[in-house]
C-alpha cells in the first residue's frame, strides 16, 4: 500500500505448508478489518456462525475469519478475489493463434517471437513382472503390511494412565496426544509407495522400521529414556519430503541448524538376524544417547503401558520375517530396471531424459546400477542435494543460458531426480520424462510434464514415459484396489486418519495405460480465476456477437429470463441473482425454492449460469420475483456487519469490556470518567479486538494488570488505532439487482 504496488508475482506454489503462508501475502494489502464480501462458507456449515462468533474475536467477513479455516474451499473462493491465474488451458483455448502449417498452437509475444506449445505425448513403458515383484506384490505383503500396529507412529495410544511428568515432559505427550493416529496413515501409505517405487527402497524402509523399533525395544526393556524424534507429518509426505522418515535421526527445531550430515550413524553391514538387530539397536542408542542427545527430545518409558512393547515387538516380528522371505534384492534379475537401461541405450540414446521417482533411495539405486551397466553422462539429485541448481545447469544449459559456462565434458544427458528437486528448475532442453514410480495422482505427472513444458521448450512433442506391468494395467488396478480396502479396513478398526495416497481415477490410469492423448495436460476452466473466467465469457461472446456488446449494456434493470436446468438434491432448481450491493460490490446469489441460499461460491454460480447462444429462453418460475427478493435480503443481511458478540467469558474481549465497564460505574460523577473512556469501552462492546491488542491486553491480564492500568493500556491502544477492528460508515445506498436467471427444472 505504501509504494502503491498494484499486484504481487507469485510462484506456481505460493505457499509451503499452511494457507497462512496466503494470508501473509494478501495481509501486504488487504486489512484486516476490510470486508470481503464473501464468508469462509466451508467453516461456518462446519461449526456454525454462533460457535465462530464464541471462538474468534473477527468479523465474520474478513481475512481473519478466513484464517481460522482449514479447508480448501474456502481458500480457493478468496483466493479468486485477488489471485489471476491463467492455466496452459484456457491461454490455448482463448488467447492462442493456429499455425496453418503444422495446425500448432502458439502466442506472440511483444518482440514478434512466436512460442509454440508442445503436445504432452503418454507413452507406456511394459516390463515383465519377475520373481522378486511377484513376491512384492503378493496378498500377503499387502496384508502384513495393514495389519503393522506401527506404535512409534502413534505413542500418545500407549501413554500409562498416571505417568506425573515433569513439565517438560508433559509437553512432549501433550505433542504426541496431538499427533494421534495421523503419523500412523502417513507411514502405512508411505511403505506401499515406496513398494510401488522400487523393491530396492521398499526392503530398505522395512529394514530401517525394523531397526527403530528394536531401538525402542531396547529402550523399553531396560528402562531407559525413548528418544523421540519429529512429530511433522510432513516428513511423511513425499511429495515435500523425498528421504526415509526411518533414516532420519531427529531433527527437533533446537538443533535444526545444526549440521550432522556427516556424522549420521552408517550401516556397514546389514543385520539379518533378530539377534544381530537387537545389538545393532543397542549400538545406536549408546550414538543417540551421546554423540547425537540434542537431536531428539527424551522421554522416560515410564510413561508408557505395556501395549507398546508388545505391539513393537509384533510388528518387529513381521518386519523380520518379510525381509527373511524376500533376502537380498538382486539388481542383477530387475526387469523394471532393465526396461529402463534400454530406453536409455536403444530407443533414446542421444535424447536428453529427465527420469522421475518419489523417493531418494529410489534415485540413488538407479544411477547406481545404471552406471555399473555403462550408462555415462548421468547425475541424480534429491531434496538433499546440496546445489540443485548446477546439476539443472549442466542438464539444460541452453534454457539456463549456461552454454559458456559449462563445459560439453560436464553435460549431462540423463537426470535422475525426484518431485522435491524439480520445482523452480528450468529443464526444458529436454523434452523426455521418465516416470519410474507411477503416483497415485495423476496432478504428480501433470507438474513432472511441466517442469520441461515451459518457455523456450522448441521440441513439438514432450514424450511422457510411465511404466506399467507388461500382464496388463489391470493388475496394476487390482494391486491398488486391495491396498485401498486393507487401509480403510484398518481406518475402521483403529479409527486412523489414513491418506489413501490421493482420490485415484480408475479411467485416469486407463487413459494413461492406452497412451490417450491430452491425459497429461491436466487444467480445466475451474483453475482459472474468477475474474479472468467471468472476463473470457464476455470476450468471447461480444467477439462471436459484435451487436451483443451493445444489445447488454442497453438492457434495463433488473431484467430477467429462464433456462432449463437438471437440479441435485444439493442443488436445487430457483434463481441465480446478479447484484450490486450497498457497498459497491459485485454479488452473485443462488436461492433454492425454499427461499434459502444453495451456496456461495461465486465460480458455482457463474457457471450454472451459463447458456450457449441458442439456449431457448423458458417461462419464468411461478415464484420468481419473490425468490429475487429473498436473494436480495440474503445479500442485504450479509453486508451488515456484526457487533456487540463479547465471544466467551474467557476471551480477552469479555473480560475486558466487564472489568471497564465495572471501573467506570465507580469512577461516574468523577472527573476520571471521561468521554474519551466511554468511548473506548463502546468500541470494545461493539467491535473485535485486532490481534495484536488481544496479545498485549492478555498479557496485562495474566501478570494481574490493575483497572486503572487497563483503562490506560485501553485508551493508548484507541488513541494509536490499534484496539478495534472498526468499520467505515458508508453512504445510505440500496442494493440493485442487475440481472435474474429463473433455473427450470427438467426431468428425464
Amino acid at each position: 500500500r505504501e509504494n502503491e504496488s498494484k499486484c504481487i508475482l507469485l510462484s506456481a506454489t505460493p505457499y509451503n505448508k499452511t494457507y497462512l503462508d496466503l494470508s501473509s501475502q494478501l495481509r501486504l494489502f488487504v486489512p484486516e478489518d476490510e470486508d470481503l464480501g464473501i464468508r469462509p462458507e466451508r467453516m461456518l456449515r462446519e461449526i456454525g456462525e454462533t460457535e465462530f462468533a464464541q471462538r474468534y474475536q473477527s468479523p465474520i467477513r474478513s481475512l481473519a475469519a478466513f484464517e481460522q479455516s482449514e479447508h480448501a474451499d474456502d481458500w480457493k473462493e478468496l483466493m479468486r478475489l485477488y489471485l489471476v491465474r491463467r492455466t496452459r488451458s484456457f491461454i490455448q483455448k482463448n488467447y492462442a493463434d493456429t499455425d496453418p502449417t503444422n495446425r500448432r498452437k502458439y502466442v506472440t509475444f511483444e518482440n514478434g517471437q512466436k512460442s509454440y506449445f508442445p503436445l504432452r505425448i503418454p507413452k507406456t513403458i511394459s516390463f515383465k513382472a519377475d520373481q522378486q515383484y511377484s513376491r512384492l506384490f503378493a496378498n500377503d505383503v499387502v496384508n502384513n503390511l495393514s495389519q503393522l500396529k506401527l506404535p512409534r507412529y502413534g505413542l500418545g495410544n500407549y501413554i500409562a494412565s498416571n505417568p506425573s511428568p515433569t513439565p517438560e515432559e508433559n509437553k512432549i505427550l501433550k505433542d504426541l496426544t496431538r499427533a494421534g493416529k495421523r503419523l500412523m496413515g502417513f507411514c502405512r501409505t508411505n511403505l506401499f509407495k515406496r513398494l510401488e517405487s522400487s523393491g530396492h527402497a521398499f526392503l530398505l524402509s522395512v529394514q530401517r522400521h525394523l531397526l527403530r523399533n528394536f531401538i525402542f525395544l531396547h529402550a523399553v526393556e531396560n528402562n531407559l529414556p525413548l528418544p523421540i524424534g519429529t512429530t511433522d507429518a510432513s516428513l511423511l509426505d513425499s511429495h515435500s519430503f523425498d528421504e526415509d522418515a526411518e533414516q532420519t535421526t531427529g531433527d527437533t527445531e533446537e538443533n535444526k541448524t545444526e549440521d550432522y550430515e556427516n556424522e549420521e550413524p552408517k550401516e556397514i553391514t546389514a543385520p539379518k538376524t533378530e539377534n544381530e538387530f537387537r545389538n545393532r539397536a543397542a549400538a545406536i542408542y549408546t550414538l543417540f544417547d551421546g554423540k547425537y542427545k540434542r537431536r531428539f527430545r527424551w522421554l522416560s518409558s515410564r510413561h508408557f503401558n505395556k501395549e507398546l512393547r508388545k505391539d513393537l515387538l509384533d510388528d518387529a516380528q513381521t518386519l523380520h520375517k518379510m525381509l527373511i522371505q524376500f533376502g537380498k534384492w538382486r539388481a542383477s534379475e530387475d526387469a523394471k530396471l532393465d526396461a529402463l537401461k534400454h530406453l536409455l541405450t536403444h530407443k533414446h540414446p542421444k535424447q536428453k531424459i529427465i527420469i522421475f521417482t518419489q523417493f531418494a533411495d529410489t534415485v540413488h539405486y538407479l544411477k547406481k546400477e545404471l552406471e555399473s551397466r555403462g550408462v555415462s553422462q548421468l547425475e541424480a539429485a534429491t531434496g538433499s542435494t546440496e546445489n540443485p541448481a548446477r546439476l539443472a545447469w549442466r542438464f539444460s544449459p541452453k534454457s539456463n543460458r549456461k552454454q559458456n559456462r559449462i563445459q560439453p565434458k560436464d553435460e549431462l544427458r540423463i537426470l535422475i531426480a525426484t518431485d522435491v528437486l524439480s520445482e523452480g528448475q528450468n529443464l526444458q532442453d529436454c523434452a523426455i520424462v521418465v516416470n519410474y514410480d507411477l503416483p497415485w495422482a495423476i496432478i504428480r505427472l501433470i507438474q513432472r510434464a511441466g517442469r520441461v513444458d515451459r518457455i523456450g521448450q522448441q521440441a513439438s512433442e514432450i514424450l511422457c514415459y510411465s511404466f506399467l506391468p507388461a500382464d496388463g494395467v489391470e493388475h496394476l488396478l487390482q494391486l491398488r484396489a486391495r491396498v485401498r480396502s486393507r487401509l480403510r479396513n484398518n481406518a475402521e478398526v483403529v479409527g486412523t486418519d489414513e491418506a489413501f495416497f490421493e482420490d485415484e481415477d480408475k479411467q485416469t490410469v486407463l487413459d494413461l495405460y492406452n497412451e490417450k492423448t491430452g491425459i497429461l495436460d491436466g487444467d480445466d476452466d475451474t483453475d482459472v480465476d474468477l475474474s479472468s473466467y467471468a472476463y473470457q465469457i464476455w470476450k468471447n461472446a461480444t467477439a462471436a456477437d459484435l451487436a451483443l456488446k451493445k444489445k447488454i449494456e442497453n438492457l434495463p434493470p433488473v431484467v430477467y429470463s429462464a433456462k432449463p436446468y437438471k437440479p441435485t438434491p444439493i442443488r436445487p432448481e430457483g434463481v441465480l441473482v446478479y447484484m450490486r450491493t450497498a457497498q459497491e460490490y459485485d454479488a452473485l446469489a443462488w436461492i433454492g425454492p425454499n427461499g434459502k441460499s444453495v451456496t456461495e461460491s461465486q465460480f458455482e454460480i457463474l457457471r450454472t449460469a451459463e447458456c450457449l447462444p441458442h439456449t431457448p429462453a423458458q417461462p419464468r418460475l411461478p415464484n420468481h420475483h419473490h425468490l429475487v427478493g429473498k436473494a436480495a435480503e440474503h445479500i442485504a443481511r450479509e453486508e451488515k456487519q456484526p457487533g456487540g458478540q463479547l465471544g466467551r467469558p474467557s476471551g480477552a474481549r469479555f473480560r475486558v469490556y466487564e472489568r471497564l465497564k465495572n471501573y467506570a460505574q465507580n469512577l461516574k460523577d468523577t472527573l476520571f470518567h471521561t468521554d474519551e473512556l466511554k468511548k473506548a469501552i463502546d468500541e470494545v462492546y461493539r467491535y473485535p479486538l485486532r490481534a495484536a491488542a488481544i496479545d498485549s491486553l492478555v498479557r496485562q491480564l495474566r501478570s494481574g494488570v490493575s483497572d486503572e492500568d487497563l483503562a490506560h493500556l485501553v485508551l493508548s491502544l484507541r488513541e494509536d488505532n490499534r484496539l478495534c477492528i472498526t468499520f467505515k460508515e458508508l453512504p445510505s445506498q440500496n442494493t440493485r439487482i442487475i440481472c435474474s436467471l429463473s433455473l427450470i427444472p427438467t426431468h428425464p
